[in-house]
């Protein structure tokens, strides 16, 4: 969440970053009007509780009955207010920094740099879900049957290189100080919202479960986040990175009728994220760390890719700054998304609670930062990118140690 006290002194800021994030800078005078209705009821409050200590001395019992009766009406109002006020400030993204590229949607993303060379194959590439279906690799239609659209069966060497990619990216993570974690794939409300995943949750994108009140995680930062809540670093202790692996569940919506055949947006996949706890000061410099790693990743695998400075209008609410690396897809002739790193700043530390103590003994909220290592979707890239004209797919020479064999077919 953002800092009331920010809200509060610049107004003005908090309306333009906001709007760059296509939100409502009316919602900032609506916050600020309860705001201040809460200010004044707190104010009121004290007075009467203070009141409440003089009539006590004085053994007024009516008088002491009827102040007792309007601190309870005065704060039941308050709590009214507060949780109004409160469900604004959830509505509220994080701010951008001056850089990053305004616009609307995805149109106004900025292509940083692209690397690696694209495959010229002397032959009209197939697509993954051709390639896929001749060699028993991925199964879209019996998962139809059993659970419906947007759902796979990955089979076979597919299953392989899955688990050579989540080798490959631990391997490299833990060499770099990050901690493997497996959390939780579940979350309670109120720590999902307190992570900024509130419009995760009204665009109905999260799966819910009535019936135990949880919400099963968008990504594994959901609940490895939240694993610091209420907590105080020293700061020696920053860094604190963590390689995180879990199974991720989105409803995807907003993108019905988009890439609804195969496995590149479905409501179910596996995915290694990575997540840092840094001090304030630091957090760019840990943003171009993660998205290196992200960079030395694919160049490993030997994937055509592109870097893209992710715009105000296409970023995560939560993002003070996004960047996506995109992987050729032959069969489409254009670049897709497989990975993505953000820096969110104080915007989910506030939101947790995850502070650290500086030198000085004054306490700070710490930034938190957030990126793909690896999800399924580079398994679409490594078929199509290492097809050949006899219809099989070589494996890249990183990963055939974990697979077992050079080529599938």
């Amino acid at each position: 969440m953002l800092d009331i006290k920010l809200i509060r002194e610049n107004p003005d800021l908090v309306k333009k970053g906001i709007e760059k994030k296509k939100t409502s800078p009316q919602l900032v005078d609506d916050f600020l009007a309860l705001d201040t209705r809460w200010r004044i009821l707190t104010n009121d409050v004290d007075e009467l509780r203070n009141k409440q200590k003089s009539i006590s001395s004085e053994r007024n019992i009516d008088a002491g009955r009827q102040n007792k009766m309007m601190i309870k009406e005065l704060e039941s109002e308050r709590a009214e207010v507060a949780e109004k006020r409160d469900s604004i400030l959830e509505k509220l993204p994080n701010l951008p920094f001056d850089d990053v590229p305004i616009g609307r949607d995805e149109s106004a993303n900025k292509v940083l740099r692209q690397v690696g060379k694209k495959p010229d194959f002397p032959f009209a590439p197939r697509d993954y879900l051709t390639l896929a279906k001749n060699h028993d690799l991925i199964n879209i239609e019996k998962a139809g049957e059993v659970a419906g659209t947007r759902f796979g069966y990955i089979k076979n060497e597919a299953v392989l290189l899955e688990f050579a990619l989540i080798q490959l990216a631990m391997q490299k993570l833990i060499a770099n100080s990050f901690t493997p974690i497996l959390p939780p794939v579940m979350v309670r409300p109120e720590v999902m919202k307190s992570m900024g995943k509130s419009q995760f949750i009204s665009d109905k994108d999260a799966f819910y479960l009535p019936d135990d009140n949880l919400f099963l995680v968008g990504s594994s930062e959901h609940t490895i986040g939240p694993y610091h809540m209420n907590d105080t670093f020293k700061e020696e202790d920053l860094p604190k990175r963590y390689v995180g692996f879990s199974t991720c569940f989105r409803r995807e919506a907003g993108s019905y009728g988009k890439d609804t055949k195969g496995i590149l947006r479905v409501h179910q996949f596996d995915k290694v994220e990575m997540l840092s706890f840094v001090k304030p000061e630091e957090s760019e410099k840990e943003h171009e760390f993660l998205l290196g790693l992200q960079e030395e990743l694919m160049q490993e695998l030997e994937l055509p890719y592109q870097v893209v400075a992710i715009s105000t209008g296409d970023s995560d609410p939560t993002a003070a700054r996004q960047f996506d690396i995109e992987t050729w897809i032959p069969s489409e002739n254009r670049y897709r998304e497989t990975q993505s790193v953000s820096n969110t700043t104080d915007f989910q530390a506030r939101g947790i609670n995850a502070k650290y103590k500086k030198a000085s003994g004054k306490s700070e909220f710490v930034h938190m930062l957030n990126g793909t290592a690896f999800s399924q979707r580079p398994i679409i890239a490594i078929i199509e990118n290492y097809q050949t004209r006899d219809h099989k797919i070589g494996i890249p020479k990183i990963l055939q140690k974990y697979v077992g064999k050079k080529e599938i077919g």
